[in-house]
């Protein structure tokens, strides 16, 4: 396990300008901006006492980072890439949003030791846990870190690598039946931009995990559905709009999100999910 992760550390070392450029592709850009879409519908509203503060864990080139300052929230980008940060520290400056992004150098794995419970709003846990020696010991540290008082305003989001889509991907686009029946139980699937490999996971084990972790979910979504698998005619770039506005319908639909490439969760403290459903 402790190689896994230390062969995603590296991989984002070295490779962090091909990983600036992968965000620029259809493919990077649906990811992003479905996984940001779906959770601006569940963020809080900005209090008149104070500013909202967001975490991004393994924030990376700061896309995400950016995204949230651009509503008027802090962020605190943590990452363990000085390179990434590097990249995160350029975009902050000439979006000029480097007032409201501070970048600090660190891994998920020592989450807990570095920041106070309690100390966000906005917790993103995207496309990390994937990459993590152990998942549910960083999912347990990103809830406490958030918000969990009655106020409500405490939210997560969770992005991860879904098996399901790595069956279709391997049957749909690679045509390789034996792949994707292995895949029907694999743990690990095969990460193509690093050529390395990627923990997977299901619906049910994240459910489990965010369980454990005192966490309530609001909301279940799916993430690059049909978009991998179009024929080449329809140009991911022209059609960008239209594949994007389907990929929201579709990812809000249990039957067709249960097979998107990634699921993505949108969490509450347990507590405060409770007390809101309460008062309402």
């Amino acid at each position: 396990m402790q190689k896994i992760a230390k062969a995603g550390s590296e991989h984002f070392q070295s490779g962090a300008d091909k990983y600036a450029a992968y965000l620029e592709t259809p493919e990077g850009r649906l990811r992003s901006d479905l996984a940001f879409a779906h959770l601006q519908d569940f963020l809080p509203l900005p209090e008149s006492r104070r500013p909202l503060l967001g975490l991004d864990i393994g924030g990376g080139t700061g896309a995400a980072a950016v995204r949230l300052a651009r509503l008027g929230i802090h962020v605190t980008l943590l990452d363990s890439s000085p390179t990434m940060l590097e990249i995160a520290k350029r975009t902050a400056r000439e979006t000029g949003l480097d007032r409201k992004i501070t970048l600090k150098l660190g891994g998920a794995a020592q989450l807990a030791n570095l920041f106070p419970a309690g100390s966000f709003d906005i917790v993103l846990c995207n496309n990390l846990l994937e990459y993590v020696d152990d998942p549910s010991a960083v999912l347990w540290a990103a809830a406490r870190v958030m918000r969990s008082d009655s106020s409500g305003t405490g939210i997560l989001s969770i992005l991860v690598r879904n098996r399901a889509g790595e069956v279709l991907k391997a049957g749909i686009a690679a045509g390789d039946l034996e792949a994707a029946e292995r895949n029907l139980t694999a743990a690990w699937g095969y990460e193509s931009l690093f050529a390395g490999r990627v923990r997977l996971f299901t619906l049910d084990s994240l459910q489990a995990m965010t369980k454990a972790a005192s966490l309530a979910v609001a909301a279940e979504r799916g993430v690059r559905v049909i978009s991998d698998y179009l024929p080449p005619q329809i140009s991911r770039h022209e059609e960008y709009g239209r594949i994007f506005e389907l990929e929201r319908k579709l990812g809000s639909r249990p039957e067709f999100s249960a097979v998107a490439r990634y699921i993505q969760v949108i969490a509450r403290p347990s507590c405060a999910l409770s007390s809101k459903e309460g008062g309402s």
